[in-house]
């Protein structure tokens, strides 16, 4: 279940209210694009500003309409027995795993880290994903965290943030990460910008955030280089860099893909959580433009 393209879509708000009806849409679509597995509640999905009981809908409307596809449900929490809760719901709408980052407020160490796991993988049956996120958790991991949490029982996935862009550095990164890991467990790329760059360097799956509203060219790259034509992989996600470029002029990715979104119709004006407030006027009318030309709209 854990390779290929992992997509994740918003969860959209509209009046201070998960839309219900658009979220489905987005896993509609999905689905019908043919992606490998779906990943709700994910950073794109928003699941921070979530409650539980918001969080436990979402949960059971994704995996309700994903048909055969594998559903993964976010439970990071700042707490433990909350990440627990999560988990229950998850369990309870039927996810095939979840994926977890060490949500913090102060600090944590890797000790706390790995605690945390360990006390997840004891608790559930589901297959762990390890979320390493840097850029919202504010805690980096090592190889030597990735090594200890991949012993525990249940973790069959990690996360990793994007890889470095030399082809010959990435496939050093991810051998390195591969010799520490038990074989069972896969490593899965993030950062879209360095997907290509990613599988090809050996990484089993992408957790794409486009992938979740923009399918099609997600699944694009991934194909290709999962039949081993790296060079179309590589191509594909050049032709997608004025895409990127936008990731790294607004500050990330969730808010261009929320107004990619909302300019297709695939969500309300203004879905994302407050006090988020998305992208301006001109922004959003540089989005379009740039889906336009891509020919993605």
């Amino acid at each position: 279940m854990f390779t290929g393209l992992s997509a994740f879509p918003l969860t959209p708000l509209r009046d201070d209210q998960v839309d219900e009806h658009a979220f489905v849409g987005l896993i509609e679509r999905l689905i019908t694009a043919g992606v490998d597995s779906i990943t709700a509640l994910g950073s794109t999905g928003s699941y921070a500003y979530l409650t539980q009981k918001e969080r436990a809908r979402v949960a059971q409307l994704a995996v309700e309409h994903a048909g055969s596809t594998p559903v993964f449900v976010g439970v990071g929490d700042l707490r433990t027995s909350h990440v627990l809760a999560h988990i229950e719901s998850a369990e309870a709408a039927g996810a095939a795993g979840v994926l977890l980052a060490p949500m913090t407020y102060q600090s944590l160490t890797a000790d706390d880290v790995l605690e945390l796991y360990r006390t997840v993988s004891e608790s559930t049956d589901l297959p762990v994903i390890v979320y390493d996120n840097p850029g919202t958790t504010h805690f980096t991991f090592s190889t030597e965290l990735y090594a200890r949490i991949a012993e525990l029982p249940g973790v069959a996935s990690i996360k990793i943030p994007g890889v470095p862009t030399d082809p010959k550095t990435a496939a050093k990164h991810v051998a390195a990460i591969r010799s520490v890991v038990p074989e069972h467990v896969t490593i899965g790329v993030s950062g879209d910008a360095f997907a290509a760059t990613g599988l090809n360097a050996g990484c089993d799956a992408w957790y794409s955030v486009i992938g979740g509203t923009l399918p099609g060219p997600a699944l694009a790259i991934t194909r290709a280089a999962q039949a081993g034509d790296s060079a179309s992989a590589l191509a594909e996600s050049d032709r997608l860099e004025p895409l990127w470029g936008l990731f790294s002029e607004f500050g990330g990715s969730m808010r261009v893909v929320a107004a990619i979104a909302e300019h297709l119709g695939l969500a309300s004006s203004r879905c994302l959580p407050l006090p988020i407030q998305g992208l301006t006027e001109e922004q959003r009318a540089h989005v379009a433009a740039v889906i336009y030309e891509l020919g993605l709209a």
